[in-house]
C-alpha cells in the first residue's frame, strides 16, 4: 500500500493550517488551559462556516463528500495543533451512529442540528463501578407507555455541562448475559433529574459524573433495538477508535527537539549533540511516525473495505502506549527542572514534558483500556480464543 495521501489531501492539510492559524488563537489555547474544557464554542461555529464539521460527510447530509485519505490529513493537522476538538469528535461519532442505524425521524432530528453547529451530544458509556467493562452497565431503563424512565450514573461524561444530549448505554434487562440486556437512547440532558458535576483529571481536562434521577426519554429517541445496543455500541466505538492519533506525542517531540537545539549543556554544548539525547529525541521520532502510519493503515482499510475495527485499535493502542512512555522519558532526561509546569516562566518548553507526562497516565484508558484494545487485536484480529 502507499501511505502517501495524495496531492487532494496535501492541499486540503494546507487549508487546515491556514485556518487554524487564524482560528486557534491565543485566547482559545487559554481558555482551554484555564478550565481545561476542550470544547470553544466560536471555534466550532467557524468550522461549521467553513462547511469543515464533518468534511467527509456526504453532501445531501450537510458534508463536502471528501473522501477518507483527505478527511485524514485534515484530522492529522488539528491533532497535531490541539484544536479543541472533544465536542466536535463525539457529536460526529454519535451523528454517524445515527446516520447508519438511526430511524429517519432521528436522522431529520438529529443530523441537521449537529452538522449545522446548533447542538453537543456526549457518550454516556462508563460508570464509576464499571470502569473499560461497558458491558456491564447498570443504569437502569424501564418502559412505561411510549417512555422510558432511567436512573444511574455516569462517569466521564465529558462535555456534558455544554451538551443537549448524552447517547446513554443502559440496562433494560436484568436476567439475561450482561451483553444481551443492553439499550442505547439519546437522552437529553436539560430536563429534570439530570445532575452534572464536574470531574478535574490529573492532567486538568474537566470531565463529569452525571446524575439520572427519573429522567423521562421517549421511546423515538431509543437507537436500535430493545436489548439490541451491544451491536449499536459496536458500530460507535469502531469510529471511536479510527482516526489521527499521536498529537500530543508530535507537540512534546516539537518541544524537546527545540530545547534541545536551542540550549547548551553545563560545558557550553548544544544538548542537542549529547548522543543520550539524540537518542531519546530519535526513539519519539520513529515512535510517531508509526503512529501516523497506523492512523493512514485504517484510513486506508476504511477507503477500501469499509470499518477498521482492529486497525483502529491497533493504532489507539500504539499511540497512548508511546505518550505514555515519550512523557517519562523526557521527565527523565530534563531532570528537576522538567518538574515545572505550564504558566512558571521558568519551566522548559512551558512545561511540555510535565503536561505530557500527567496526561499520558489518561490516554491508555480513553476509548477503552490498553487491555481492552489488546483482547480486540487478540481475538478480532488473530482470532485467538478468549481468555476469561
Amino acid at each position: 500500500m502507499d501511505f502517501r495521501l495524495g496531492e487532494h489531501s496535501d492541499a486540503f492539510r494546507a487549508e487546515a493550517r491556514a485556518f487554524l492559524d487564524e482560528a486557534l488563537t491565543p485566547e482559545v489555547k487559554a481558555q482551554m488551559e484555564e478550565t481545561g474544557i476542550h470544547h470553544n464554542w466560536d471555534f466550532h461555529r467557524k468550522l461549521v462556516e467553513r462547511g469543515w464539521l464533518a468534511p467527509g460527510w456526504p453532501v445531501e447530509y450537510g458534508g463536502q463528500g471528501r473522501d477518507r485519505l483527505e478527511v485524514l490529513a485534515f484530522a492529522e493537522e488539528f491533532q497535531r495543533a490541539g484544536a479543541p476538538t472533544y465536542g466536535t469528535g463525539t457529536t460526529l461519532m454519535i451523528a454517524n451512529v445515527i446516520r447508519l442505524i438511526g430511524t429517519e425521524e432521528q436522522k431529520k432530528l438529529i443530523l441537521p442540528r449537529a452538522l449545522g453547529g446548533e447542538i453537543i451530544i456526549v457518550l454516556g458509556f462508563t460508570e464509576p463501578e464499571s470502569g473499560s467493562d461497558v458491558a456491564a452497565a447498570q443504569a437502569r431503563a424501564v418502559r412505561d407507555g411510549d417512555e422510558w424512565v432511567i436512573n444511574g450514573q455516569k462517569m466521564f461524561t465529558t462535555n456534558a455541562q455544554d451538551a443537549d444530549y448524552v447517547f446513554m448505554l443502559t440496562r433494560t434487562n436484568p436476567d439475561v448475559p450482561k451483553h444481551q440486556g443492553l439499550t442505547t437512547f439519546l437522552v437529553p440532558l436539560k430536563q429534570p433529574g439530570v445532575e452534572i458535576r464536574a470531574v478535574h483529571t490529573l492532567s486538568g481536562e474537566r470531565t463529569n459524573l452525571t446524575f439520572y434521577t427519573d429522567v423521562r426519554v421517549d421511546d423515538g429517541m431509543r437507537i436500535g433495538e430493545v436489548d439490541g445496543g451491544w451491536e449499536v455500541m459496536t458500530v460507535g466505538l469502531t469510529f471511536e477508535r479510527s482516526g489521527a492519533q499521536g498529537g500530543e506525542s508530535v507537540r512534546l517531540l516539537s518541544a524537546m527537539e527545540h530545547w534541545a537545539a536551542t540550549t547548551t549543556d553545563e560545558h557550553g554544548h548544544p544538548r542537542s549533540e549529547d548522543p543520550s539525547i539524540r537518542a531519546r529525541l530519535g526513539r519519539a521520532a520513529a515512535e510517531n511516525e508509526v503512529s501516523t502510519l497506523l492512523a493512514r493503515r485504517s484510513a486506508w482499510v476504511e477507503s477500501t473495505q469499509g470499518t477498521s475495527g482492529v486497525e483502529g485499535s491497533m493504532g489507539k493502542l500504539f499511540a497512548s502506549e508511546a505518550i505514555t512512555r515519550q512523557g517519562a522519558d523526557f521527565m527523565d532526561m530534563l531532570g528537576p527542572d522538567g518538574l515545572r509546569s505550564m504558566g512558571d516562566p521558568t519551566a522548559i518548553e512551558d512545561g511540555a514534558a510535565e503536561y505530557s507526562f500527567r496526561f499520558a497516565l489518561g490516554a491508555t484508558t480513553y476509548g477503552g483500556t490498553s487491555e481492552i484494545q489488546r483482547t480486540i487485536i487478540a481475538q478480532r484480529g488473530l482470532g485467538l480464543p478468549r481468555s476469561r
